[in-house]
């Protein structure tokens, strides 16, 4: 068996080492192996990863690392076996989460640092496994179908908003910190900006928790909002508003994009959008666009809030948004992604709006304040 693998794993190299009809790259043909391998693996790797973290692994080992600590110290900490602690610590050296150092002890590598004290990845991974890790095997059938045929490990909806107020409490809450994570660090820039022509009456659409429509209300105390979402999500938001004691100056409104003919009432001064439309794909954009232009009077500023892909200044914020999409295909809607920013520029020109601020906030997002033509 032994030596059956290793005949195919070396035909496979010297088909690598033989001139090929393929694009032609610097790296070198056993660097592109490795990197096929570590592909071919990665699910084993990442759930290596969970289990190192969850187990505590990862974490006594960083506050053991000026000396580390042996396999055989760190199954004694822990009461786990040497067997279980050395498999997953194997991989983890493969993988420069760990390196042994000359006595034999495992100390952390920066790669392993991040992995377990980065917040940005603490959220990633949380998604990933709570999320979509086994809706991600019909990803196949979601391509196939063009729906989210990896929903149907939650539950029988046709998106995943109209069943998020029903998910389990621990995917929830991975879901709500990724949601919040990449949109709650830049409202308190954003708000000059949304307030900048003192608005009345703002339309905070995809209200989500209320978060923001708090941010508003705490800002101006004048202001007054609308928020527009599906009745499970707009319940939560009001009920934060309540708890506020806000809300005589709030009210909702149920409102399901994805249904014939969905309408706004006219009276906003400013309609908000975060990170709402890479819900939808590009058709139901225009829609949802169309139905703002439908609603605002020539005043009414429409500011969108989004995380372009090709805006990020970092390749791993790229690739990140570019992972999100598959979360889109399988889970989501089926539909939508992350978008670049030439297709809202698109989108927008043809509903007849025109964007008078393109604003940059934050590490990934950017912010377009649009008015009617």
């Amino acid at each position: 068996m032994a030596v059956a693998i290793l005949q195919l794993y070396l035909k496979s190299y010297l088909s690598l080492t033989e001139p090929q009809p393929m694009i032609r790259t610097r790296i070198k043909a056993i660097d592109a192996l490795k990197e096929a391998q570590k592909i071919a693996f990665a699910p084993f790797v990442f759930q290596t990863v969970v289990c190192l973290r969850d187990l505590g692994i990862l974490q006594l080992i960083f506050e053991n690392d000026r000396g580390g600590l042996t396999l055989t110290e760190i199954s004694e900490h822990l009461q786990l076996s040497d067997y279980g602690i050395g498999v997953l610590l194997e991989i983890a050296e493969s993988s420069n989460m760990v390196r042994k150092n000359e006595a034999g002890a495992f100390q952390l590598t920066k790669t392993g640092y991040f992995l377990t004290y980065d917040p940005t990845v603490q959220v990633n991974i949380n998604f990933t496994q709570d999320v979509c890790y086994q809706g991600l095997f019909h990803l196949k059938e979601a391509i196939k179908n063009e729906k989210p045929e990896g929903l149907k490990v939650f539950g029988n909806w046709q998106t995943i908003y109209q069943g998020l107020s029903e998910l389990d409490a621990e995917v929830q809450k991975s879901w709500f910190a990724f949601d919040h994570h990449y949109s709650d660090g830049i409202f308190e820039e954003a708000l000059p900006i949304v307030f900048q022509n003192k608005p009345s009456h703002i339309f905070d659409i995809g209200g989500n928790t209320g978060k923001f429509a708090l941010k508003c209300l705490n800002f101006d105390t004048m202001v007054r909002l609308t928020i527009f979402d599906l009745p499970g999500q707009l319940e939560k938001a009001l009920q934060n508003i309540r708890k506020n004691n806000f809300d005589h100056r709030v009210s909702g409104k149920e409102i399901d994009w994805l249904q014939p003919t969905p309408s706004l009432p006219t009276g906003a001064d400013c309609i908000w959008m975060s990170q709402f439309l890479d819900c939808f794909s590009e058709e139901e954009i225009q829609s949802i666009l169309t139905t703002c232009v439908a609603a605002m009077s020539s005043d009414t500023t429409l500011i969108i809030n989004e995380t372009f892909t090709d805006r990020q200044e970092h390749a791993h914020a790229k690739f990140a948004l570019e992972a999100t999409s598959l979360y889109f295909t399988a889970l989501a809607n089926g539909n939508s992604k992350m978008y670049d920013s030439k297709t809202f520029y698109r989108l927008i020109d043809r509903v007849g709006l025109t964007i008078l601020e393109d604003r940059k906030l934050g590490k990934y997002h950017t912010l377009l304040t649009c008015k009617k033509k």
